[in-house]
């Protein structure tokens, strides 16, 4: 039975106009000017409304080869949904304004479906660590679905499946559980991971206002936090993220969908390596009555 996943922030966070979100995001990409490189293997990107976050995640999306990639695993924060845990879709396919994503239900052994085959979906639950959403919770959910226009347009006229998983409020041992869990697919070059992530939510209304004078304005003092934050990241290191996050309560909403990443990684065989490429706010924040979001985009490239 088919179980269509509507794109629920299309004309809301993003244009719902296939003519017009087309060539944004291709306007967007080409302006990066990056090389697509077989060698990317995930990203880290935002999940804001694209005039915020748009020119920004195209840094991420746009070191794609999409030649050799088939299933991409698609981690994002619940904003809504309480769960101590991570969950798994119920549909079958992911509906974009510019192309559909279906849900990867069968693992593909040798570019062949053979009676060896396993489905993805009820692996996982078959670990007994996985709740599942409902069809409203995850169309609720604007973290995963802020991602999959940029994916439907690298991806177009190429053949790939979707693995999505929402990461809930997960404690650090569990963190690590599901990184272990997961790493195996990490080792298969034909696997992709878009981990969906903003960085601080300065501002009242984010109840989140640190200030280190010592760095002059607002924004510059944002910035430094959340470089601490990038850095670390960069060094793979999942506890001392944690530390980081602890001592200064940084409002990255996709800490847990990067911790468990980094467990990925930490814990596969393949050498894969983070960098970020780009950085950048939603507003510059001047004086204590000011808010913004950040956007910090990073490709994981295979480590020779």
């Amino acid at each position: 039975m088919e179980r269509i996943r509507r794109a629920s922030q299309a004309g809301l966070w993003y244009t719902d106009n296939p003519k017009k979100l087309s060539e944004e995001l291709e306007g967007w990409l080409q302006a990066c000017g990056l090389e697509k490189s077989p060698d990317v293997r995930g990203v880290i990107a935002p999940h804001a409304g694209y005039y915020y976050s748009g020119r920004a995640a195209a840094y991420a999306f746009g070191n794609i080869d999409p030649s050799k990639i088939s299933r991409i695993f698609l981690l994002g924060h619940s904003h809504h949904h309480y769960t101590s845990w991570c969950a798994l879709s119920t549909a079958t396919l992911y509906k974009t304004p510019i192309g559909d994503l279906p849900i990867d239900l069968e693992a593909i052994i040798n570019n062949s479906i053979t009676p060896l085959c396993h489905r993805i979906i009820e692996e996982l639950k078959a670990t007994g660590k996985f709740e599942s959403m409902n069809l409203q919770v995850d169309e609720d959910e604007h973290s995963m679905e802020m991602h999959l226009p940029f994916l439907a347009k690298v991806f177009e006229g190429f053949p790939v499946k979707v693995v999505p998983i929402l990461v809930g409020v997960v404690k650090p041992d569990n963190e690590a559980m599901y990184g272990r869990l997961l790493s195996k697919y990490v080792d298969d070059p034909n696997n992709f991971f878009s981990i969906s992530s903003d960085f601080c939510h300065w501002g009242s209304r984010f109840n989140y206002q640190h200030y280190d004078k010592t760095y002059g304005a607002i924004h510059k003092s944002i910035e430094a936090l959340d470089r601490m934050g990038m850095d670390i990241i960069e060094m793979g290191d999942p506890d001392a993220f944690n530390q980081y996050l602890s001592k200064y309560r940084n409002t990255i909403c996709g800490r847990h969908p990067i911790c468990v990443f980094l467990h990925m990684l930490k814990n596969s065989s393949t050498k894969i390596k983070i960098k970020f490429l780009r950085y950048e706010h939603s507003s510059q924040c001047k004086s204590m009555k000011d808010g913004s979001v950040s956007y910090a985009c990073a490709a994981a490239k295979v480590d020779p």
